[in-house]
């Protein structure tokens, strides 16, 4: 126990006091007791009350303790605790904007669910069902029977089962704006137990805009780096996709379905035969409202972002830097996003989704 393991300290302690107090033909050096408790860092009490408890109740209890005689009452029961979780689901007091331990604690005693109720009690039942009422995470939530949204949903999903044509290409395209931010101090270095620090203080230098369109069947993508974010940027990088798949008879474009990633935005870019030949080239299909997750190319821009992009970066010239190395090493990797959603898992999994039929 004392050379190898994982034990209690206390433990350890205790089989160092009976190694060290030992008389039989195993201990060569026997130690006097003070000079165990000085080696120890214990006192001598201590000492004889693990050697009298090896003696009169045996090793177990020498070595752990005494177990407990003291039994609590449980306040905190099943009924209790699913009152608990009810309460921080529903509104918080007027003057907070959720509920927090101390509040549900004292809530719980207002309402005569129990006597008295400490907020470590609330936490310790939270904890023991993977509980968080704390916290909020911001999603995009579709709405409920919705016929539109499940069959933009399913248009999608029946694309992204098509194998693998040149001729006919599937590519994602979404953009994300992105501030430039200049640091006002330098920030400290990493260094063995310190991690890197940045002040919070920055200067604004404007904000960009970065396109990402990808081709998920063949492991590639490409990115532009833009001033704005309007039609007329929309317009031109569409262009930039064509001139890339210039081979291909015709490019099946999914985008989300904002009011820039329209046809009529190629009229307002180029001459009326430039925007109907470059119309021509693509079939147009738009996720459904509330329904972004369903384009790869956000996926991807989210890869982006944490691998490139989660830092503070001051000119748009040094953001395509930036961008342009990220893109090409990923294409070196020939990494891709493994899409496994189906329509036949859509009808299944998000059921809530479908309109109810009635025959």
């Amino acid at each position: 126990m004392t050379q190898k393991g994982s034990h209690q300290s206390r433990k350890v302690i205790n089989a160092l006091i009976l190694l060290n107090c030992d008389e039989g033909e195993f201990n060569q050096r026997r130690l006097r007791g003070e000079d165990v408790a000085e080696v120890l860092k214990v006192s001598l009490r201590r000492l004889d009350r693990v050697k009298k408890r090896f003696v009169e109740e045996g090793l177990e209890t020498a070595l752990g303790g005494r177990p407990r005689q003291r039994q609590y009452e449980r306040k905190a029961d099943g009924d209790l605790e699913a009152r608990l979780v009810a309460l921080s689901c529903s509104e918080p007091p007027k003057g907070y904007s959720q509920w927090s331990l101390r509040l549900l604690a004292d809530r719980a005693v207002e309402l005569e669910y129990v006597d008295s109720l400490s907020y470590e009690t609330v936490r310790r039942g939270f904890k023991k069902n993977e509980i968080k009422p704390w916290r909020r995470i911001g999603w995009v939530i579709p709405p409920e029977g919705s016929a539109e949204f499940v069959a933009a949903m399913e248009r999608v999903l029946d694309v992204y089962r098509r194998p693998y044509d040149g001729a006919n290409p599937v590519v994602c395209m979404d953009e994300t704006p992105r501030q430039l931010i200049r640091e006002t101090r330098s920030p400290l270095l990493p260094g063995p137990g310190r991690v890197q620090r940045h002040d919070y203080e920055y200067e604004r230098c404007g904000v960009c805009n970065v396109f990402m369109a990808t081709e998920p069947l063949a492991e590639t993508r490409m990115t532009k780096v833009t001033d704005r974010k309007t039609k007329i940027d929309w317009a031109q990088f569409l262009q930039d996709i064509a001139e890339r798949y210039a081979d291909a008879e015709r490019i099946t474009l999914i985008m989300d379905n904002l009011n820039t990633h329209r046809p009529g935005a190629l009229y307002e870019a180029f001459p009326p035969d430039q925007a109907k030949a470059l119309w021509d080239r693509f079939e147009f299909i738009y996720t459904p409202k509330h329904g972004s997750w369903l384009n790869v190319a956000e996926i991807e821009l989210n890869v982006m972002i944490s691998q490139c992009l989660n830092r503070r970066i001051d000119t748009i010239a040094q953001l395509r830097e930036q961008v342009s190395a990220w893109q090409e090493h990923r294409d070196q990797l020939q990494a891709k996003v493994n899409w496994q959603f189906t329509t036949q898992d859509a009808r299944i999994k998000l059921k809530r989704l479908y309109p109810t039929f009635n025959a």
